[in-house]
């Protein structure tokens, strides 16, 4: 361990990560989404997002495993088929308990693990990107990424032997901060700051390159992205 200015620097590195990815249940998931995108494609949308997400993550070549945390059935299923370990939302108490418990879950089978909280709605997460966000945070103790408005968090880490401490929700990357958390602040992170909340945002993810959960809902669906205004739904006869 060494210090520099203030924030103290982990030198041991980390060859493996854990990472937490909560979900809603899709009955809740991506409100505003709903409103650009219709009530019947929204949950729709949500797993996608997800199942992109935890592809994605699997395939970074820093990660060893991936922790879902939801009460949603139908999508703990449709993530643990791609390789993801999904556990039940136990402590019910909202996203930042989910992640504390993921972790919990995530320690108790490997004592010392480095644990990241990763979400769920990343349709153009690149494993790459991931990897090179994890490569930076082995060197400290907490790290966090915001998302492309500079507000909000999309990953946040600990090092083995240090506690997560999430604090999601609104603006977070903030609190991270104030936290201790050291900031990445690398370019070319555009896939792991991408979250996608709006059919605005959905329009960006499209241009920068979804995966295919989320491409193939898009193709097979009868909706499409408007320049400059978000996405239109005409129907939803999407397929999974």
């Amino acid at each position: 361990m060494r210090t520099e200015g203030e924030i103290a620097t982990n030198t041991d590195p980390t060859e493996s990560w854990s990472l937490v990815v909560p979900l809603k249940p899709l009955a809740r998931a991506k409100s505003r989404l709903g409103r650009a995108a219709g009530e019947e494609l929204r949950p729709r949308f949500a797993l996608a997002f997800a199942q992109d997400t935890v592809s994605a993550a699997l395939s970074c070549r820093a990660v060893r495993d991936v922790v879902v945390v939801t009460d949603d059935l139908a999508a703990g299923a449709a993530l643990a088929a791609l390789g993801a370990r999904v556990v039940a939302d136990a402590p019910a108490a909202g996203l930042n308990a989910a992640l504390e418990y993921g972790a919990r879950s995530v320690l108790a089978r490997h004592p010392g693990a480095a644990v990241a909280a990763l979400n769920a709605d990343l349709p153009a997460l690149r494993p790459e990107e991931l990897a090179r966000v994890l490569e930076f945070s082995a060197a400290f103790p907490r790290t966090f990424v915001t998302d492309t408005q500079g507000i909000g968090t999309t990953f946040l880490s600990a090092a083995p032997g240090v506690e997560l401490r999430p604090a999601f929700g609104g603006p977070s990357a903030a609190r991270h901060l104030a936290s201790g958390a050291a900031e990445i602040s690398l370019p070319g992170l555009d896939s792991v700051r991408r979250d996608v909340d709006t059919g605005e945002d959905l329009r960006v993810a499209l241009a920068l390159g979804v995966g295919p959960y989320t491409a193939r809902l898009r193709t097979t669906g009868t909706w499409e992205v408007e320049e400059g205004a978000g996405l239109r739904a005409a129907s939803c006869k999407a397929e999974n």
